[in-house]
């Protein structure tokens, strides 16, 4: 825990490098199960071995009145950044990446998507808050030079449009603004009382593809896992795990073998793991976490052959939304990736905002065309599965 700094005779900021040290009161300032002294102590806990968390309490005459959560990241020390793509330009990127931008501190979670970075009481504005992190991240920045070595990006994620905003009055102007792919969230309708009804609103292309998923996965059994079951099945658990993070076009991390118990074990059940089964081999499993009236979409893992013979995946999707329905959620946050598919089943896209910053002057002037060049645009269709 480093010293409070205080900015003017009110507003004051500390960092915390352990959970343990958080203030008693840390959790009425948010709802977010993602910024609770629970998640931030099991994060710190079972955090991949190249992340160092940070967690920043702000004051206001001495009361803590916003919590944040940063991320040092050394990217040097992942083996692989992902193995699907085999191009030059992947490769020039894996090269720049782990020689220029291999040390990146983010103020939020680089595990989750959406903003999970801060929250602010009513007794500091939005833009006092803003301020305070800028100077609270500047601080850990110089903690991170100091103890291990230089901060090459800062980056602050996930933000709305609507969030995004109220940055440019906090001095946020040597930032460069980039957008990545969008959050693909699912919202519940009110008139769905059962998964039933989600099915009698698609329209019939998309309704043919739920039963030939459903057709396909014949034979599979889903069952939530308890903590004893995911204790047996981990190394499996891992393996599967593995495989499709090692499919992913880049990674900025690889969680630890013990990840997974550790969440069930202090989340309990908040925290749902659901393995899927054909005969007694596991062949995948999906997780979720309950967070107020949304269901956040976290990890999954599969065996490739499995997943293409029985749309594995697609029937992960639509047990999700069968689940989230019949417990009476509003919105399911599915995140990134595969946007497409997750499209078909009905989430739609949010685009997300994030501010970055190369400590390199040259570097930062030229970040727009360096950011175009290494995360081009995604293309894709975005499908809309409902009758109206």
């Amino acid at each position: 825990m480093t010293p409070q700094i205080r900015l003017n005779t009110s507003l004051s900021h500390q960092i915390y490098t352990s959970a343990s040290q958080l203030p008693a009161e840390w959790d009425s300032v948010s709802n977010t199960v993602f910024l609770q002294r629970d998640y931030l102590e099991l994060l710190e806990n079972s955090a991949p071995e190249n992340m160092q968390c940070f967690f920043i309490g702000l004051f206001a005459d001495g009361k803590l009145c916003g919590v944040a959560l940063s991320q040092f990241l050394n990217l040097r020390t992942v083996e692989s950044f992902g193995d699907r793509d085999k191009c030059l330009k992947t490769k020039i990127r894996n090269l720049v990446f782990k020689n220029f931008s291999s040390n990146v501190l983010f103020i939020g979670n680089n595990m989750l998507t959406g903003q999970n970075a801060f929250a602010f009481s009513d007794a500091i504005s939005e833009n006092e808050g803003l301020q305070l992190l800028h100077h609270a991240a500047a601080e850990i920045k110089k903690i991170v030079t100091e103890k291990c070595s230089k901060v090459h990006l800062m980056v602050w994620k996930d933000f709305t449009s609507e969030q995004i905003s109220k940055f440019k009055i906090a001095g946020f102007n040597a930032f460069y603004k980039f957008s990545t792919q969008p959050n693909m969230v699912f919202d519940i309708r009110k008139n769905w009382f059962s998964f039933d009804n989600y099915v009698e609103d698609l329209q019939k292309k998309y309704r043919d593809q739920y039963k030939r998923a459903r057709k396909k996965a014949d034979g599979i059994t889903k069952r939530k896992l308890s903590l004893e079951e995911i204790e047996y099945y981990n190394p499996v658990i891992y393996q599967l795990y593995m495989t499709v993070s090692q499919n992913a076009s880049f990674n900025t991390f690889y969680l630890p073998k013990n990840h997974f118990i550790e969440f069930k074990k202090l989340l309990g059940d908040k925290f749902l793991f659901y393995g899927y089964f054909d005969e007694d081999k596991l062949i995948g499993f999906n997780t979720l976490i309950k967070n107020g009236c949304d269901i956040d979409t976290y990890f999954l893992g599969y065996d490739e052959n499995c997943q293409r013979e029985k749309m594995l995946y697609l029937n992960m999707l639509y047990d999700m939304i069968a689940y989230s329905v019949n417990k009476g959620y509003s919105r399911i946050i599915f995140a990134r990736t595969a946007l497409e598919i997750k499209s078909s089943v009905g989430a739609k896209p949010v685009d997300m905002f994030g501010f970055i910053q190369h400590s390199n002057p040259v570097l930062n002037f030229f970040m727009a065309r360096f950011f175009r060049y290494f995360e081009p645009e995604t293309i894709w269709n975005e499908r809309n599965p409902f009758k109206d």
